[in-house]
């Protein structure tokens, strides 16, 4: 009796893919002064459950089970948690340059601090319903930043921030075309 071993063959070839980033500089990652208090709010666009750190977990994860039978849109999601990584780690040297701790916790402004769990994604089965979640966490990220550059007072950490922002408003455009595609 000949035994078979199960193979996936995925015929989504990722090489040379690019990050999905608007294609404008990136302002020097740099800061006016050590404040703990702006480090601790970068903490939660770090690590928390609207964060970089999450938007990677869940890109991944849609790329992994749509590759086999969208390429097409697993390689613009795979494009998009590559840029992901660049905003985190971004803000993981802004966070240091603070004076804070990159730990994998984000330190809230109510002294509450929780580590990331993989229980802030959104894992929906079919692709329309992940490109939606998607759509819906790009959307509080931008929030959630507009909200840090408000309560921050320097113009260098700001400056990286509404970079990073230009970069999570194309990722919309995209999954939107996404969607529009199905």
């Amino acid at each position: 009796m000949e035994i078979k071993s199960a193979s996936l063959e995925n015929l989504c070839n990722f090489q040379g893919g690019k990050p999905a980033m608007m294609d404008l500089p990136y302002p020097p990652v740099r800061v006016e002064g050590k404040n703990r208090m702006y480090a601790n709010l970068l903490s939660v666009d770090y690590c928390g459950s609207v964060s970089e750190l999450s938007a990677i977990a869940q890109y991944i994860n849609n790329e992994n089970r749509i590759s086999g039978e969208n390429c097409a849109a697993a390689k613009v999601i795979l494009s998009i948690a590559m840029a992901e990584m660049m905003h985190l780690q971004k803000l993981g040297e802004l966070i240091c340059l603070l004076g804070g701790d990159v730990d994998f916790v984000a330190k809230y402004c109510d002294r509450k601090k929780c580590m990331w769990t993989p229980g802030y994604l959104t894992i929906p089965h079919e692709l329309k319903e992940m490109l939606l979640a998607d759509v819906e966490s790009e959307k509080q990220a931008v929030a959630q930043y507009a909200m840090h550059i408000k309560m921050i007072n320097d113009a260098c950490v700001d400056a990286v921030l509404q970079r990073i922002i230009k970069d999570e408003e194309y990722h919309i455009m995209l999954l939107q075309a996404l969607l529009k595609g199905l």
